[in-house]
């Protein structure tokens, strides 16, 4: 392994290990001279149907990192449209086509993470587990917090609690905001850009004030909020700012 590259995922772990407020782990498998093969794990997120349990990750790292994403897929079963109930292959564009050297393993972690919150049925992994979420989304939060249980220890709801209980739904919807009052929030928020655009650099650690500050100082196009990829150069200006570099 190269120096540069093994100083690189020695930081990044280093950094894991500093950072309790996200509750995202990763570590060397063995005995800990391999940093290419590490065990990374995080919490499925508040007010899903994932809360609570703890969610564990085989990570590999391929000889070109940074230049190629880490190879990543769950080891804990789980019942979600973008992951393989059966072998934990994952669907996700950070992980693919979405990935760039700016990225890290943390960042990487968190994505998966957010993924528990923000399913992407109609582009799924998992056709049945995807289809089932679209027809009879209720049947899937049951499973899918059946699965937690089982695989993830998640804590046992009682019945009518959580993302898929009729009684919490129900005092969700006397608080619920319309749906163009949450889109002029995000808009908003997001400083008019791209929310994915903008969350490639909250996922790193970035306040997302931070962030759309950083977009505005180097003069990113908003392009009418519509996604693009951004050329290598803007990446490293953002980056740059965002680090505090003249």
């Amino acid at each position: 392994m190269s120096s540069n590259r093994t100083r690189r995922i020695a930081k990044e772990i280093a950094d894991i290990h500093g950072d309790s407020l996200s509750q995202i782990k990763a570590d060397v498998v063995g005995n800990g001279e391999d940093l290419t093969h590490l065990k990374g794990s995080f919490k499925g997120p508040p007010g899903t149907a994932y809360e609570g349990g703890t969610f564990k990750i085989d990570i590999r790292i391929p000889n070109e990192y940074p230049f190629r994403p880490p190879v990543m897929k769950f080891e804990t079963r789980i019942w979600h449209p973008n992951v393989s109930s059966q072998t934990g292959a994952i669907c996700l564009d950070t992980l693919s086509t979405g990935w760039s050297p700016v990225l890290t393993i943390k960042s990487a972690l968190l994505s998966l993470q957010s993924l528990l919150s923000t399913p992407e049925p109609k582009d799924p992994q998992d056709a049945e587990v995807a289809t089932m979420m679209l027809k009879n989304k209720p049947e899937f939060e049951r499973v899918a917090a059946e699965w937690a249980v089982k695989y993830a220890n998640a804590p046992k709801r009682q019945s009518g609690e959580g993302s898929g209980g009729s009684t919490a739904e129900s005092r969700k919807a006397l608080k619920r905001k319309s749906k163009e009052e949450e889109e002029a929030e995000r808009v908003a928020q997001y400083g008019g850009y791209n929310q994915h655009m903008i969350d490639q650099f909250v996922l790193m650690g970035f306040d997302l004030d931070r962030v759309v500050d950083a977009f505005d100082y180097v003069g990113i196009d908003r392009n009418g909020g519509e996604e693009y990829a951004l050329e290598e150069a803007y990446m490293g200006d953002i980056t740059a700012r965002l680090l505090g570099e003249p």
